[in-house]
C-alpha cells in the first residue's frame, strides 16, 4: 500500500542538499522563499561543496543525504538542483529509518532517480517539483503548486495545448519524471511499474533521435502498452542536428503510442520550464483531456 509523508506545517524543519551536480550560483533567494512559507531550513554541506562537476565526492553526497534521511526532525528533503550524479549514490543509501517514518523528497530532472527508487522500492510517494536552483526562474503558479502540495492543499491544473491532444477522461495513479532517467532505471530495482498508470514524461537537451530511441526502447519492453494515459511535458533545448530528424518530440511520441487506446495530452506544464507544476508520484489523479483543453486534478 502506498504511503505518504505527513503534510508540512509552519515551524517544520526541512533540509536542502545537492545529490548530483554542484551549484554554479548561490540559491539564497530560493532558501528565503522556503523560509517565507514558515519552514526552518537546514542547509546541507553539499550546497557549497564541489568535486569536479559534482557537489562533493560520491561519499560526501551520500553522507549528506543520509544524514537527513535518518534525522527524525527533518520533515522534507529538497534537492538544491539536479544535473547528474544521483544514480552514483542511490545503491549506497540506507532507507531503513526513512521507510519507518516517511518524509517528503522533492526535486526533478536527475532527482527522478531518487523519486522513482522511493516509489518503486518503498512504496512512498515523492514530489516532482521545482528546486531552489530554479525558484527564481519559476512561475508563481509552479512555486505555489509546490507549497500547496507540501502543505496539503488540493491542486488542480488547467491549460490549453497549442497542438491537438488525443482526448479522453481517466483517473488513476500518477508516475513519471525525466525520460532519460526513467529509461536508465529500466531493469533495476528502482524502475517504476507502468501498468495501469498515468505517466508523465519530460526532458531537456536531448536530440530528437535520442528521444525516438528512448521511447522505442520503452515500447519494445512493453512499458507503454498498458498505461491509462500519457502526459507529455516540456521537451526543451533540443540538440541541433546537421541533417533534420524530421519529427518533433511530440510527433515521435504520438506516432509510437497511436495504436493504444488511452488518451494523450501535450505541452503539459511540467519539465525544464518555468511553469513546472508539482506532480506527486503515487497520488490518485483525474485527467480530463479535450482536443485542446486539459484539466488535471488530485483526488
Amino acid at each position: 500500500m502506498m504511503k505518504q509523508a505527513p503534510y508540512l506545517k509552519k515551524g517544520d524543519k526541512i533540509a536542502v542538499v545537492c545529490p548530483a551536480k554542484m551549484l554554479r550560483t548561490p540559491i539564497d533567494a530560493g532558501l528565503d522563499i522556503l523560509r517565507s512559507w514558515g519552514l526552518e531550513v537546514l542547509v546541507g554541506a553539499t550546497v557549497k561543496a564541489s568535486y569536479h562537476q559534482f557537489a562533493g565526492t560520491d561519499p560526501q553526497r551520500t553522507a549528506d543525504l543520509q544524514r537527513y534521511l535518518d534525522d527524525p526532525e527533518i520533515k522534507a528533503i529538497i534537492a538544491g538542483r539536479g544535473g547528474y550524479g544521483t544514480i552514483r549514490l542511490i545503491d549506497d543509501l540506507d532507507f531503513t529509518a526513512f521507510s519507518r517514518s516517511p518524509k517528503w523528497l522533492v526535486g526533478f530532472s536527475d532527482i527522478t532517480v531518487l523519486l522513482s527508487h522511493t516509489l518503486a522500492v518503498h512504496q512512498i510517494m515523492a514530489l516532482h517539483a521545482q528546486m531552489p536552483y530554479t525558484f527564481t526562474e519559476s512561475t508563481a503558479e509552479a512555486l505555489d503548486s509546490l507549497r500547496a502540495v507540501l502543505f496539503g492543499e488540493k491542486q488542480a491544473y488547467h491549460y490549453t495545448s497549442l497542438m491537438p491532444n488525443k482526448p479522453g477522461n481517466v483517473q488513476g495513479t500518477l508516475i513519471g519524471g525525466n525520460l532519460s532517467l526513467l529509461q536508465a532505471l529500466e531493469g533495476s530495482v528502482s524502475e517504476m511499474d507502468f501498468r495501469d498508470k498515468i505517466l508523465f514524461i519530460e526532458d531537456v537537451g536531448e536530440h530528437e533521435y535520442a528521444i525516438d530511441r528512448m521511447m522505442r526502447t520503452l515500447k519494445r519492453k512493453g512499458k507503454l502498452k498498458e498505461l491509462k494515459a500519457l502526459i507529455v511535458g516540456g521537451f526543451t533545448e533540443l540538440g541541433e542536428e546537421p541533417i533534420p530528424f524530421g519529427q518533433t518530440p511530440e510527433a515521435v511520441i504520438g506516432s509510437l503510442v497511436e495504436e493504444y487506446g488511452y488518451p494523450v495530452c501535450y505541452q503539459f506544464p511540467v519539465g525544464h520550464i518555468p511553469d513546472n507544476r508539482a506532480m506527486l508520484l503515487g497520488a490518485q489523479v483525474r485527467l480530463d483531456i479535450g482536443e485542446r483543453d486539459v484539466h488535471f486534478q488530485y483526488i
